[in-house]
């Protein structure tokens, strides 16, 4: 029998499990997966297609056929079986001739010697490697083939080793050290091909790095190797019994050829071995190629083009094969050509770069004769680019006897071989295909003929038939493969026996690749054999003619438009000055940033060109891309000559380019970033909705549904405690009644930066000296009461004796940070502004500080002639006063609290005798303070609860005060941890200056800590006290860092204060027993808030971990006597539960009132009598300045009340309003800071509607530029916003104050002046 719920009604269950069925059957938070979506309103734009977009109108396409495949009764059944024929019957034919790099042939490979020697290789790979039992290569194994590109010879005999061995070989370029640009990857395909051996030549073998033992080490990433050398030499003869198995070309692997991806990975393409053959026969008929021509070949004889023409379509017809080296290349660009005149070649394979060269050292050569040539074989014709090489080439070299009709370019691609190739013909009449297309048009796939007389044109130049023997279309490029229509871009797709069959060992891959099954527009299929994809664009043409239009590897989908990257490089390399850049040295790739690919343009700039050089061509760029292409381009960046990561052919490797831009190590020397043109998709700015009227909103203590945000701390009032001060209004008789009561007793010790005491203060001591401080205002200062009184002090016990003597005397005392001896020039001017702004009728000071404040520097600073009287208490008069002074009135001014905000401003508050009271006696009984404790301070006593805690607090509760001034933190870092350690000091306050400079500098001592006995245990409150939003990640930072040395997990919490009232939220956690007893309050709790929604104001919880969420740490337990309210800073309306406004505070501790501002006149009184516009309209409340949020929680107080927390977002006046939306510098700061390593500061502000981002560089300055697009795509991602300057600077610029707060302002205003010497400004268009 079962309840209702499907419980067992027998099954007692307990009542806590009853708990946590009933909590898991409540709703929950929203589940992660919401998250990912933009779901409100920041909705990115999602490109609408344009209406007038360009469509395909044509008819559905036709599978084009290549010619049958001739059946030539002469041909070998196999390439092995060629190789064996003209072995035999022609053993002198040349078949290779390789170069030195002077041209002079080298060495000749005949036929007869291929033969022997490929039989040597073959029978000392199956029978000299391993023992006759285990042999290390069976047949069927791949072996890698490394050979330099200066030796096709020792390559050739290997490759043909391999095939009449039946071992496949995996051709691979030479690893020149052991993190070559791409080796790693190709060190995977190794592995996946289960490689163990690898053949190499001498003297590659000699050039391998090598350990001190002589061992060729591992590379990186590389599976581990048997290096073997197969010049004859050092191999055995083959018995004279001995014969390779020669057989008919079957489904074997013949071969693998490594092919490298869009994002740097290496595949290995399988090739049969009736592919090898049908590929061999279907060129040797597309090109007409008959026994012992000659072939010039400039092309790398390892892969492609080179490969299947110069090594082994060449042997099939016993052709004689010059080989050039790229090391020739280099020194003599013509040198291809020299040959063929040498040789009267009839056949030359080349990329348009060697044509290029060629021209460029072309000086009227006068005995060049190119007539022999009837076919010139351009690998690459298929790139956009190649057809300018070929016109040029054309134009210079007919004079010397080359034809029209003898280039043939050619479309080839590792998965199909080749593709189709321009057929060599007799007739001159029949002039090649040219199509002339609109740029535009192919963006959205469509073809448009236009007029060459427009820039934003394509022209394309055919690359002949569809290969003999095979069939082929297009498909359209994403989605279900179906044929494109007569005028549609598509890739194009061949079915064939002379192709790749499968990536080795990618079986998923394979199937994508290399088994399509193209469909008509009614869904059926057009044949039952698969097709394979090229990887190329384009179409189609009248009379059966292939035009590539780009690679699917290059394709740049931006905003929904499809750009080619080959087109691009076009585009930038025809700008004028041509010469700016290298030809091919130029790298154009795209990154997804906010969900869109942007473009990136990397090249390399000539050692000689100028800055302004540089910019003149960057603008051109720009303007021409965006002319031509209509797209804008998101990062344009110069790096020096020869810095970008190469090929082994000397080509750019991309992915590798790509790999450093991304992670900033690529060096730039120029940037010039566009994001305000390209980036199109950022959510609409914000439109403020009008506030709904108070009477729909308000219900009881009900705002919209929801509690009203509102919170306190105990009530003063019912707290029954022994407090003995309470007796007292003014805190001066406190300190009489402690002089005569408890004489003796510590108030105050001060330690110097070795940890000892340098002074120390009892009751007693600290009344009497303040007794004479009191005369010598009197007397000497001739002060009345009321009189305001600048202190001048270092953080010490001087500081503390003048405030008191101060009171004695009647007169308020200011506190003022005293100038930095060796930076008077800055700090000087800040001290005059306070004494000036407070009206002080004189200034205490101590006899050093004294002569400081005339000197020499302090006249040039500021005009030393002005400064009120100045006494030095260093020579106090020895008499007492005739009487203490008593105020009248506990509403009277008992000190002024000046300090600069974050913003700059200097803003003075008047704290009178009854709040000065109240303050002390709401921290007394939040921390649970009475004579007996010890207090251990790391705090600047000059303004907020920095001063409270280091002068008022021990006068009033008694405790004692271990002062630990934090500039001696400088000099010694643990100087505080250790004074916590020694004193056994269970409380303890800090700033997060203190806590950085702490967690920085011992962050790698805390073993020797632990040695000199550093021990944390008896730490039961550390409390950062602080004016902004909790630094989490820093004090998580803290906490786990010590927590070695016995710190416990939630010791350290935060505070609050403000202006207007000084501690709002303290919190001492109460660890271990006292937990019952009295105050303990609840751990602080961790929230994560949406950062989309904080930017509209809202707070919308989300779970940790979600895209955009931001924790939020509670800002400590609310002070006794403290109301909060958060209310809307626009209409004064109280907020619900989780909503973000103004906090608001009530208390008897709040500030009086501000004695001026200086600098911002306007911010009225009603920061200190603020009322609601609705609601409690009776309590006067002051605004904080501050945006936050309650929130309540699970947990309860001591007092058995659901706990409060409140959770501080930022300062209003720091905030910026940024596309109608609000952004905390914070929040951004954080994100550049992770964005590179080298970041180690950064602060933002706006300028005009730009936002600014300086950030400081720990690093090489040409580092600089890397920062550039990082700090840029960060900003973008995660907050939507476009950085419109990037300043890099130098460490220690951006100015922080005591508290560790940026002074964003300064920075601005340093900026504006043009003050901070930065190392870089990019200013992003």
């Amino acid at each position: 029998m079962e309840t209702g719920d499907g419980v067992p009604v027998s099954s007692r269950v307990s009542a806590k499990i009853q708990q946590l069925v009933n909590t898991l059957k409540r709703p929950k938070r929203p589940p992660l997966r919401e998250f990912f979506v933009d779901d409100f309103e920041e909705l990115l734009e999602v490109q609408q297609p344009d209406p007038n977009q360009p469509k395909p109108e044509g008819a559905q396409m036709l599978a084009m056929r290549g010619e049958q495949l001739g059946v030539v009764t002469n041909w070998p059944p196999s390439l092995e079986a060629a190789l064996q024929r003209w072995g035999t019957i022609s053993p002198k034919a040349p078949c290779l001739t390789t170069m030195d790099t002077n041209g002079k042939p080298l060495y000749i490979l005949t036929y007869g010697k291929l033969w022997t020697r490929s039989m040597k290789v073959a029978y000392n790979i199956l029978h000299k490697l391993g023992t006759k039992q285990e042999p290390m290569v069976r047949p069927g194994d791949r072996v890698a083939l490394v050979f330099p590109n200066n030796d096709p010879a020792a390559f050739m005999v290997a490759f043909y080793g391999c095939l009449l061995a039946e071992v496949v070989p995996v051709p691979i370029e030479v690893p020149l050290t052991r993190k070559d640009a791409g080796s790693q990857q190709i060190g995977f395909l190794l592995g996946s091909c289960g490689v163990t051996v690898a053949l190499t030549s001498d003297a590659c073998h000699k050039g391998l790095p090598k350990s001190p033992t002589g061992e060729i080490p591992q590379f990186k990433g590389w599976p581990k190797l048997l290096w073997f050398v197969t010049e004859s030499k050092h191999l055995s003869k083959p018995p004279r019994d001995w014969f390779p198995h020669i057989k008919d070309a079957n489904n074997d692997t013949a071969y693998i050829e490594y092919k490298t991806c869009k994002d740097g990975s290496v595949l290995g393409v399988t090739v049969t071995r009736i592919a090898l053959l049908t590929h061999c026969q279907a060129l040797t008929q597309a090109c007409g190629y008959t026994e012992a021509e000659t072939i010039v070949n400039v092309l790398d004889f390892k892969k492609d083009v080179g490969l299947w023409h110069g090594i082994l379509t060449s042997v099939m017809n016993m052709m004689h094969v010059i080989s050039i080296p790229y090391s020739l290349m280099k020194v003599n660009p013509l040198s291809w050509i020299q040959k063929v005149c040498q040789y009267k070649a009839k056949v030359a394979c080349v990329k348009s770069r060697d044509m290029h060269w060629a021209l460029v050292a072309h000086r009227d050569q006068r005995d060049i004769n190119l007539s022999s040539l009837r076919m010139l074989i351009v690998a690459d014709g298929a790139n956009p680019w190649s057809i300018s090489s070929c016109d040029a080439f054309l134009n210079v070299f007919q004079s010397k006897g080359l034809r029209q009709e003898v280039i043939c370019p050619c479309a080839s691609s590792p998965e199909a071989l080749t593709v189709a190739i321009r057929r060599p013909t007799d007739d001159s009449n029949q002039p090649p295909g040219r199509g002339v297309l609109s740029m535009h048009g192919l963006t959205f796939g469509v073809i448009r003929v236009d007029s060459e007389e427009k820039l934003s044109v394509l022209t394309v130049q055919d690359v002949g038939l569809v290969m003999p023997g095979a069939i082929m279309c297009a498909v359209k490029p994403d989605g279900i493969p179906q044929l494109c229509r007569t005028d549609e871009i598509g890739e194009l797709c061949v079915c064939a026996i002379a192709t790749g069959t499968s990536y080795y060992g990618l079986s998923g891959m394979t199937k994508n690749t290399f088994e399509v099954f193209p469909m008509t527009s009614s869904g059926a299929p057009i044949s039952e054999y698969p097709f394979i994809r090229t990887g190329l664009l384009g179409f189609i043409g009248p009379g059966g003619l292939v035009f590539v239009v780009g690679k699917m590897d290059g394709l740049m989908v931006v905003s929904g438009r499809r750009h080619n990257a080959d087109d691009i490089v076009a585009t930038a390399l025809a700008v004028e000055p041509m010469k700016f850049v290298y030809r091919g040295r130029i790298a154009v790739f795209s990154v997804t940033v906010l969900h869109d690919e942007r473009i990136v343009i990397v090249a390399e700039q000539r050692p000689d060109s100028t800055e302004e050089d540089s910019f003149q061509w960057m603008s051109r760029v720009l303007q021409a891309i965006d002319s031509i292409h209509q797209v804008g381009v998101y990062c344009l960046a110069l790096v020096p000559a020869n810095t970008l990561p190469k090929t082994p052919l000397g080509g750019i490797h991309l992915s590798e380019t790509k790999q450093l831009f991304l992670e900033g190590s690529l060096h730039p020397c120029n940037v010039l970033m566009c994001p305000h043109t390209c980036v199109t998709n950022l959510p609409k700015p914000r439109q403020k909705q009008p506030e709904i009227g108070p009477a729909s909103v308000m219900v009881g203590n009900l705002v919209s549904g929801k509690r009203i945000a509102q919170a306190s701390g105990r009530d003063l009032g019912q707290i029954e405690d022994n407090d003995q001060a309470r007796k007292f209004l003014f805190l001066s008789e406190v300190l009489q009644w402690r002089a005569q009561t408890t004489p003796d007793h510590v108030l105050y010790t001060l330690l110097n930066c070795r940890g000892t005491i340098a002074n120390s203060l009892t009751c007693v001591q600290l009344h009497k000296r303040a007794e004479k401080i009191a005369v010598m205002l009197m007397e000497r200062g001739h002060l009345q009461d009321g009189d305001h009184v600048a202190l001048v002090y270092p953080p010490g016990i001087d500081l503390i004796a003048a405030f008191y003597g101060c009171l004695y005397a009647g007169c308020v005392p200011i506190t003022v940070r005293p100038p930095h001896p060796q930076n008077i020039a800055t700090t000087l001017p800040t001290v005059k502004m306070i004494v000036e702004v407070s009206r002080s009728a004189c200034l205490m000071t101590t006899q050093l500080i004294c002569k400081l404040l005339r000197s020499r520097e302090a006249a040039a600073a500021v005009d030393v002639r002005t400064w009120p009287p100045i006494l030095d208490t260093d020579d106090l008069p020895k008499k007492r006063p005739a009487q203490i002074y008593k105020p009248s009135n506990p509403d009277t001014l008992a000190y002024l609290d000046f300090s600069v905000s974050t913003t700059g401003m200097l803003a003075g508050v008047k704290m009178s005798h009854a709040a000065t009271s109240a303050f002390c006696r709401s921290i007394k009984l939040q921390c649970e303070l009475y004579p007996s404790r010890e207090v251990a301070i790391c705090l600047d006593p000059y303004c907020g609860l920095g001063f409270v805690l280091w002068c008022l607090c021990s006068v009033y509760s008694g405790h004692q005060s271990i002062l630990i001034p934090p500039s001696e933190l400088e000099t010694n870092p643990a100087l505080w941890l250790l004074a916590v350690s020694q004193y056994k000091v269970r409380d303890t306050f800090c700033s997060y200056s203190v806590m950085e400079l702490c967690t920085k500098g011992l962050g790698s001592q805390t073993e020797s800590l632990k040695a000199r006995g550093l021990d944390l245990s008896r730490v039961r409150t550390c409390v950062v006290v602080a004016e902004e939003r909790p630094r989490i990640a820093l004090t998580q930072s803290f906490s786990k860092l010590f927590k070695d040395l016995g710190l416990h997990p939630r010791a350290v919490s935060t505070s609050f204060g403000c202006r207007v009232n000084l501690a709002i939220c303290l919190q001492p956690h109460r660890l271990g027993k006292l937990a019952d007893q009295g105050t303990s309050g609840p751990d602080p709790t961790t929230v994560y808030v949406d950062m989309r929604a904080l930017r509209h104001d809202r707070v919308r919880l989300v779970e940790r971990g979600s895209p955009h969420s931001l924790p939020l740490m509670e800002s400590g337990k609310i002070l006794p006597g403290v109301r909060i309210i958060i209310a809307n800073p626009e209409t004064k309306g109280p907020l619900g539960d989780s909503h973000l406004g103004e906090i608001w505070v009530h208390s008897a501790h709040n500030a009086s009132g501000y004695f001026t501002i200086y600098g911002d006149e306007s911010l009225q009184s009603d920061h200190f009598n603020s009322r609601l516009s609705f609601g409690d309209t009776q309590t006067i409340w002051a605004r904080t300045g501050y945006l936050g949020f309650l929130r309540r929680t699970e947990l309860t107080d001591a007092n058995g009340e659901r706990h409060d927390a409140l959770y501080v977002v930022g300062a209003l006046d720091e905030a910026m309003e940024l596309r109608g939306m609000r952004y905390h510098p914070i929040d951004i700061e954080t994100s550049v800071i992770r964005a590179h390593k080298s970041v180690t500061e950064c602060a933002v502000f706006t300028w005009t509607n730009l936002l600014v981002v300086v950030v400081e560089l720990d690093g090489s300055e040409q580092e600089a530029l890397d920062l550039v697009p990082l700090v840029t795509n960060v900003v973008l991602e995660e907050h939507y916003l476009i950085v419109g300057v990037v300043v890099v600077v130098d460490i220690g610029v951006i100015p922080i104050n005591s508290r560790g707060e940026k002074q964003r302002m300064h920075l601005r205003d340093g900026f504006l002046a043009d003050q901070l010497d930065p190392i870089y400004v990019a200013y992003n268009m």
